[in-house]
């Protein structure tokens, strides 16, 4: 008999705190200070933070946000891009450009010699690190297929290093097996919590059913998935509802497994072809708004990585850098095959939904050294089993620099030695040698300085 777990969504609550009121000054300064313990925040308090309509106020709350994530995160960015390998679905999903009665799309399933060269096209600009994408209505058997495929995919040195998984939702046996796949985070969007509106925009196919939707994770973990992401679409019901309820949904993994989700992710609906919803929002979340659940999610959960995709304009991703994302999608492509033209992601069509950022990743590194971000390829935590529990175990305490502050450094210059022009290799190497001059620790400087060394003279794949 399937094992059943308590429901953790609040509705009467999340209503009541949806229409609390703007705080006070001496509020808000409680709740800003109480954000610098790096603790995290209650329901309430973020619930507070959301109400905020005061400019004064809200950059109050987004440089503390700043605050919050350059005392975890530091100065490095974590940088993956996504491989779709099929874009056939049962489902109807009303804003997805996949939906099974788009009948202007043109369905696609690479096979495995398809998959090796879109694997081997994304080792050439530089990637490490994927997230591995379909339909649903593909047997679990493809997924296991590809992704051995992709780990086995050599091009000199290089190879994929960590692949995040997001599929439908499995049972726990299917999550048994995805588990012996070597997977990194199992990733699955509730789309919209609203359970009204998710029947309305799923009108049919598997997705359909919100409840098996909704415990997917809590599957995931009791399979043995120690790192899982959760998400919301947004733009489909009202924006506060769907920020209490990811945070409930957080809440929930960590009182039943002692650990919440790994990341959380915040896309917003874009326009795709075929799915009409999509170029008329229901529930259309400003930019200004945007920030504010931005920076609220990471006051709220400061140890959880906030994923940005390139769905986000160039100009305003860049801003978000600084106030609590730290996980990016760069040089993606959305449609099946498209990594076929170097630098040129999406030029087949077909995407599942409309890019804001379509640079080649050299560029976007580029921006982010400009900006004194490292860009990390990091996979240390995952291949040392650093996860779960025992990541947040050592992230909580602050100890997880002494991890992920090297390995990002180290994963940056091997990506500058192997696929760097020769002027972004020279300012990324100045940037590194800003970073280690500013580096009190003498432990990592030393750790950097070794790998750099060894690096430079041949050697790969170097991690703590």
């Amino acid at each position: 008999m399937p094992q059943t777990y308590p429901e953790f969504l609040d509705f009467s609550l999340i209503a009541q705190l949806k229409g609390v009121r703007s705080p006070d000054e001496h509020r808000l300064d409680e709740i800003l200070d109480k954000a610098t313990l790096l603790n995290g925040l209650s329901l309430e308090d973020a619930a507070v933070l959301l109400a905020v309509q005061d400019p004064r106020q809200i950059q109050r709350i987004m440089t503390t946000a700043k605050q919050v994530k350059q005392a975890i995160y530091g100065n490095r960015i974590v940088i993956f891009a996504p491989l779709y390998i099929g874009n056939h679905c049962v489902n109807n999903c009303l804003y997805c450009g996949f939906r099974k009665d788009n009948k202007v799309l043109k369905r696609a399933k690479l096979t495995q010699d398809q998959v090796h060269e879109q694997t081997s096209r994304m080792l050439n600009q530089g990637h490490k690190r994927i997230v591995l994408l379909f339909g649903e209505g593909y047997n679990l058997s493809y997924l296991e297929q590809s992704i051995n495929t992709i780990y086995k995919v050599r091009e000199g040195a290089s190879n994929i290093r960590r692949i995040n998984v997001e599929v439908a939702p499995l049972d726990v046996e299917g999550f048994s097996r995805l588990k012996q796949c070597d997977i990194g985070t199992y990733i699955c969007f509730q789309e919209t919590y609203d359970p009204g509106l998710y029947k309305h925009y799923h009108p049919s196919g598997p997705k359909s059913d919100y409840q098996y939707r909704l415990f997917c994770m809590h599957r995931a973990m009791a399979a043995g998935i120690d790192d899982v992401g959760i998400g919301a679409l947004l733009g489909l019901a009202d924006y506060k509802l769907e920020v209490l309820s990811m945070l409930q949904h957080a809440k929930a993994l960590e009182t039943h497994f002692g650990c919440g989700p790994h990341t959380i992710s915040v896309p917003r609906i874009e326009p795709a072809d075929g799915a009409p919803l999509s170029s008329r929002v229901p529930h259309l979340v400003s930019d200004d708004a945007f920030r504010i659940i931005i920076a609220v999610l990471r006051l709220t959960l400061p140890y959880t990585g906030i994923i940005l995709s390139t769905r986000e304009k160039v100009e305003l991703r860049r801003e978000l850098f600084q106030y609590g994302v730290s996980q990016i999608s760069a040089g993606s492509a959305t449609s099946i095959g498209g990594y076929s033209e170097d630098n040129a992601p999406d030029t087949q069509g077909g995407s599942q939904f409309a890019l804001g950022d379509c640079r080649p990743l050299e560029t976007v590194i580029r921006d982010l050294i400009q900006m004194e971000f490292i860009p990390s390829f990091c996979t240390g935590c995952y291949r040392r089993g650093r996860v779960g529990k025992d990541f947040m175990d050592l992230a909580k305490p602050g100890l997880i620099k002494l991890f992920c502050h090297p390995n990002g450094i180290m994963s940056f210059a091997e990506y500058l030695e192997d696929y760097a022009t020769a002027d972004t290799r020279k300012k990324g190497y100045a940037l590194i040698e800003k970073m280690q001059a500013r580096e009190q620790n003498d432990k990592i400087k030393t750790t950097v300085d070794s790998g750099i060394t060894q690096i430079q003279a041949g050697k790969r794949d170097l991690f703590v």
